[in-house]
């Protein structure tokens, strides 16, 4: 087994880069370059000690931003916006850096952070109408309603698209829990990522 790093606030151990081996550096580089950051972010840390566990949520995130049919921005506005209504700052602060980093206005990703409803962020009609079909995903999922659904395929957006955005707040639903019941969420609230440069 490779060394393992204990960080204070964190529940398990976490395995450097340094000290990964077999699988997991094979993931970690897989991760590097999906992510096109110079490091491996801390939420796949987390299960670096459980290479299957990881091969899970490189999966996820693959799934997601590997490709699909909506556009990047929107992904990381949905992932932003789930983790902010998950009170997930750690999250909030990775996604509005992607954000950022794929179209986004620095006037959105602050409104996201200070938002109380979708319907205050600054973005047009039909991604209004989105996220308020993504939001009930995290708030309620099982008040979805068929006319939920039809008020977002009536603004635009194809079943493709509509699979897409729950999966993705499904997912982050997910990570916002797995981040802050292991406690890295808690214990650093803004993520190596969020202070990465944008410009």
């Amino acid at each position: 087994m490779a060394d393992q790093q204990v960080v204070p606030g964190v529940r398990v151990p976490l395995i450097d880069e340094d000290a990964a081996t077999g699988r997991t550096a094979e993931l970690y580089d897989l991760i590097k370059r999906g992510t096109g950051l110079p490091f491996v972010p801390d939420m796949f840390r987390l299960v670096s000690t459980r290479p299957e566990l990881l091969e899970a949520v490189v999966a996820g995130f693959n799934g997601i931003f590997g490709g699909g049919v909506l556009p990047r921005e929107t992904k990381e506005i949905i992932s932003a916006w789930t983790s902010k209504l998950n009170s997930c700052p750690y999250c909030v602060g990775t996604h509005n850096y992607f954000l950022l980093m794929f179209g986004g206005s620095s006037e959105l990703t602050e409104a996201i952070k200070t938002a109380t409803a979708s319907d205050e962020l600054p973005v047009d009609e039909r991604t209004r109408l989105l996220l308020r079909l993504v939001s009930k995903v995290t708030l309620a999922a099982y008040k979805i309603t068929d006319d939920d659904w039809s008020e977002a395929a009536d603004a635009g957006w194809t079943n493709a698209e509509l699979l897409e955005a729950v999966f993705c707040a499904a997912l982050f639903n997910f990570i916002n829990r797995f981040v802050d019941s292991l406690g890295l969420g808690t214990s650093v609230t803004a993520s190596r990522t969020s202070h990465q440069p944008t410009d």
